[in-house]
Parts: structure tokens; C-alpha cells; sequence
């Protein structure tokens, strides 16, 4: 299933179309939401790797979508961005599970390193979270694990 790297939700379009085609300079996929409702349903059918969602937006703000999302795809980092940069903003968001917090105005560069760390960060636990997973090749067949050859060796003595 192919999808966006990153999916960004603000109700302000000229935010979503600078952060798009920044993105987009810097070789990363990007899909745009003008409400975080849309953004929830299309959720149900693709994930991205990263989400940039602004705090305050009509009907569902950021922190809840915030929660929404960690709650359904805790494994999908989302960095909050603001106008309001004030530190309880900050707290919030932090407490919330963000994975970090962009205040308005930003700058461009330090946009584009903070979707790559949070890309980067993504992987790792996608990376970590397959590790967990035993394959079938892994498990092997019923007898190779090495407590029943040692009980095939003790059998083979007697």
C-alpha cells in the first residue's frame, strides 16, 4: 500500500501549501487535510509515517485530534504546530504523546529537519515493532528449539 510519508491537517491553506511544497522540495511525499475530520477518516484506510497538525482548528483542535491518534496508531509520530507559542502550549502537547512542537512562524529548513527526525524515529519503530514479531521462519519446525534437541540427544543416548 503506497501513501504519503507525511500527512499535514491545518485549516489554514497557505500554512499546508508552504509546508507542501517544502516537503515536497526535500524528496518527501506529502498529503494535505483541510480538517482534522477528513484526516481521521482517511486514517481508516492508509496511515503516513509522520503527521503535522496544527493546534487550533474549527470543530476538532489538534490536541484532540493529538489523541485521537495516538489512541488508534500510537506507532504514528505527530508534531503540533502553533501560532501561539506559549509554553503551556508546549507542556500540552508533550503530555499529550506529540512527538515535538513547531511554533508559527517557522522556518522552512527547520521544518524539513524535523519531519526527517520524526521520519527517521518512525522507521525505527516500525523497525523495532517487526523485530518483536517472530516470522514463521524464525519459529522453525516443532523440535528445533534447542531445548527439544537437547531431549532428541538424551533419546539418542539411551
Amino acid at each position: 500500500m503506497n501513501t504519503e510519508q507525511i500527512w499535514i491537517v491545518d485549516d489554514d491553506s497557505s500554512i499546508r501549501w508552504v509546508l507542501e511544497k517544502a516537503l515536497s522540495n526535500a524528496n518527501i511525499s506529502v498529503g494535505s487535510f483541510h480538517s482534522p475530520e477528513d484526516l481521521l477518516e482517511a486514517l481508516e484506510y492508509n496511515q503516513p509515517e509522520v503527521i503535522i497538525s496544527d493546534i487550533r482548528m474549527p470543530n476538532i483542535d489538534g490536541m484532540t485530534l493529538l489523541g485521537e491518534v495516538n489512541k488508534r496508531h500510537s506507532h504514528i509520530p505527530v508534531i503540533i504546530m502553533t501560532a501561539h507559542s506559549d509554553l503551556d502550549s508546549a507542556v500540552n502537547a508533550y503530555q499529550g504523546g506529540a512527538f515535538e512542537y513547531l511554533p508559527k512562524p517557522f522556518d522552512i529548513a527547520d521544518a524539513i529537519a524535523l519531519a526527517n527526525r520524526a521520519l527517521i524515529h518512525a522507521r525505527e519503530l516500525k523497525t523495532k515493532k517487526q523485530q518483536e514479531i517472530p516470522s514463521v521462519e524464525n519459529v522453525g519446525i516443532i523440535g528445533a528449539a534447542p531445548s527439544m534437541q537437547e531431549v532428541f540427544r538424551a533419546i539418542g543416548r539411551l
